[in-house]
């Protein structure tokens, strides 16, 4: 779960420097809102990154990190957009991922084991009693 999770911090980085320039050239915010907002919050994706793995606190981080990111298309619209997309990719990681590490005892197996109590017959002769 935390390499996905990762992934979705990154990019969403990723996405919130390049958001910048758009937000500046679209006249949704003067340059130094557009580049403290976006650069801020890609700021904090980065540092969340090494904070995700330490179990519940760090997802339960990274998404008051989501709805602060949609709560900035207060600032700049598109965050709006974008924050809903992240949200819904980041809360669609930890689904995946909690099915994935799910413990290996609650999974039923594809194919019952054979039961090993029958006497195996090799050479088709019968085994003796």
């Amino acid at each position: 779960m935390k390499r996905l999770l990762v992934t979705v911090l990154s990019m969403e980085a990723t996405v919130l420097l390049l958001a910048i320039v758009p937000a500046k050239t679209l006249g949704q915010a003067s340059l130094a809102t557009a580049a403290s907002v976006g650069g801020g919050l890609a700021l904090v994706a980065i540092l969340l990154c090494g904070f995700v793995g330490r179990g519940r606190a760090g997802r339960i981080a990274g998404s008051v990190f989501q709805f602060l990111v949609i709560a900035a298309g207060l600032r700049m619209p598109t965050l709006y957009i974008l924050g809903v997309i992240f949200a819904a990719l980041w809360f669609t990681g930890i689904w995946l991922g909690s099915r994935y590490d799910a413990p290996k005892g609650e999974q039923q197996p594809a194919v019952p084991a054979e039961s090993s109590s029958e006497p195996s017959e090799t050479n088709n002769e019968p085994a003796s009693r």
